[in-house]
């Protein structure tokens, strides 16, 4: 007699891919195990351009079917992750000489509009010369001939997105470890029988399974090297943005334009009170532990601003910090990387392993929808009616959410308690939506949570504890990076990441040796991003 599996469905990589399905599996009832060998969304999820967009540039690929699911899926997000998700306007300068002319661009607009019909943001429209600079009056006006203006999203925090995702999956019956490498699988009767993973304090488990599904990102083929021998599915991309303070004529709202040194399109995004400029498309084969962007792109990135917006005169001491991160596309050996497609294709490794499927490409935009035909697909493997019409996470309000965000931030910092400060309670439901309550309960239990981490700065000690113990976060960057977002702001979290430490040993016995050493691995982690504040500090 056959023994059931512990996990109908183990998922590998916890990105926004892998966070969307292990929420999706859950909430169809599979029992599922989340592994993930870092943190949540601590790799390709949390560098990109923060956008959930339609993809207007894919258009040129005649990509019709993926622009129509990612302006369905924008406008699903929109419903179940408003605290997250807010609509954003952006403006594409049109110049003399640029290969997208104000007739290409305006096709392009109705093309746009027609393909989200059912969406609740303004129409897009064209803009003459003197209606652009009334728009956007930093640009430059050399050549300037006419611009389009429309509607994308912005979600400013990628990873408290995918934060929420594990939390739903939870709370429908899922299991989440972070920082949990996997090692191995055992292979039986042409499929994985089990997983073998090592956990955070080097602990070997076997866990068995019904299906796997290979949700690594980048790291996708060396997941599969652990199965067999495969081809090479990833032909990851790399993409570096830079971060720098609102500077002279920077703009109102994003810009979306042509770079004049390639052609290729770029972003000058207002974002979390700073500037996001990005993003380069540069193959990549080397280290994926050690992802940074080069100095040539930055001085790249810098250089196409300076001349968008001729009095920015932004230098290389203005770059806050940087994100570089590599995109999971499909393997295309030459040819222009922004030809590849972006489309996702979810990989089958039947007859080989039966039971084990890849997720290739992606966008932050389709995850949903993504996750929806992985778990079809684990439906007909699984020989239960495919979810289909039925999936549950179309209409499900993320545990953030609610109908009337704004409404809702309002009444809590109206209703806060007198303990906290407008701009705390603000801080928290920015990050948190209407979980700010439960911060806030927490905080309610001891004094000491209800103080700020550092004197003048918003956020209250409660947050520590609410990361560690309501959201899976297990090492102080964790908190810092991907829980609070504290390392986001201007000087990278480092000022406050000591303090941190400090409490955090408060709180929960930390020796002077771990202390350090969770301290360490903040620091060693953002230095990736090469945030000024580490060579500017005293």
């Amino acid at each position: 007699m056959s023994t059931l599996p512990e996990y109908d469905l183990v998922v590998i990589g916890a990105g926004i891919n892998g966070g969307g399905i292990f929420r999706e599996a859950s909430l169809r009832g599979y029992k599922t195990l989340l592994l993930e060998k870092d943190d949540l969304c601590s790799a390709t999820s949390a560098t990109s351009s923060r956008l959930i967009h339609g993809g207007l540039r894919y258009l040129e690929h005649f990509e019709f079917a993926l622009v129509r699911e990612s302006l369905r899926e924008r406008e699903r997000l929109l419903h179940s992750a408003p605290h997250l998700v807010t609509p954003l306007p952006l403006t594409v300068p049109v110049y003399q000489g640029q290969k997208r002319g104000p007739f290409m661009i305006g096709l392009g607009m109705i093309a746009y509009d027609v393909l989200s019909f059912d969406k609740s943001v303004p129409t897009s429209k064209m803009l003459t010369q003197a209606e652009a600079l009334a728009a956007e009056p930093g640009l430059d006006k050399d050549g300037l001939r006419a611009a389009g203006r429309y509607y994308d999203c912005q979600v400013t925090f990628p990873e408290r997105l995918v934060v929420e995702l594990v939390i739903d999956g939870v709370r429908h019956g899922g299991t989440v470890k972070t920082h949990a490498m996997v090692t191995d699988f055992e292979i039986n009767d042409g499929g994985v029988q089990s997983v073998i993973y090592t956990d955070h304090e080097g602990v070997e488990h076997t866990v068995t399974t019904g299906a796997v599904l290979n949700v690594a990102g980048p790291w996708i083929d060396r997941v599969l090297t652990l199965a067999g021998s495969f081809p090479r599915f990833n032909g990851g991309t790399k993409g570096s943005h830079i971060v720098v303070e609102p500077f002279p004529g920077a703009p109102k709202d994003a810009i979306y334009i042509e770079a004049r040194q390639d052609g290729r399109p770029y972003f000058i995004i207002p974002w979390n009170d700073l500037y996001l400029i990005g993003t380069t498309d540069i193959r990549f084969t080397e280290d994926l532990e050690r992802i940074v962007a080069t100095e040539e792109e930055i001085r790249y990135l810098l250089d196409e601003t300076n001349m968008a917006i001729p009095e920015a005169h932004l230098e290389r001491e203005d770059v806050l910090y940087t994100f570089s991160g590599v995109r999971p596309l499909p393997y295309v050996p030459e040819g222009s990387t922004g030809a590849i497609t972006r489309k996702h294709i979810i990989q089958t490794h039947a007859p080989a392993v039966n039971n084990l499927y890849t997720i290739i490409g992606g966008k932050l935009t389709t995850f949903r929808s993504l996750s929806e035909e992985a778990v079809d697909e684990i439906d007909r493997l699984s020989g239960r009616p495919v979810g289909g019409k039925k999936s549950p996470t179309r209409t499900t309000r993320l545990p953030g959410a609610a109908a009337d965000m704004v409404a809702e931030h309002n009444r809590i910092v109206a209703s806060r308690p007198d303990w906290l400060s407008q701009d705390a309670a603000q801080w928290l439901v920015n990050r948190y939506g209407i979980r700010a309550r439960d911060v806030i309960a927490l905080a309610e239990t001891n004094e000491r949570y209800r103080q700020p981490i550092r004197e003048g700065y918003p956020a209250i000690i409660a947050v520590i504890p609410f990361s560690f113990e309501h959201e899976y976060a297990r090492t102080l960057a964790d908190v810092m990076l991907r829980r609070t977002m504290i390392a986001l702001d201007a000087d990278a979290g480092i000022p406050v990441a000591e303090s941190m430490s400090y409490v955090s040993q408060e709180l929960y016995g930390w020796s002077d040796e771990q202390r350090d050493a969770e301290y360490g691995e903040f620091v060693r982690q953002i230095s990736k991003q090469l945030p000024r504040a580490l060579t500017t500090e005293a």
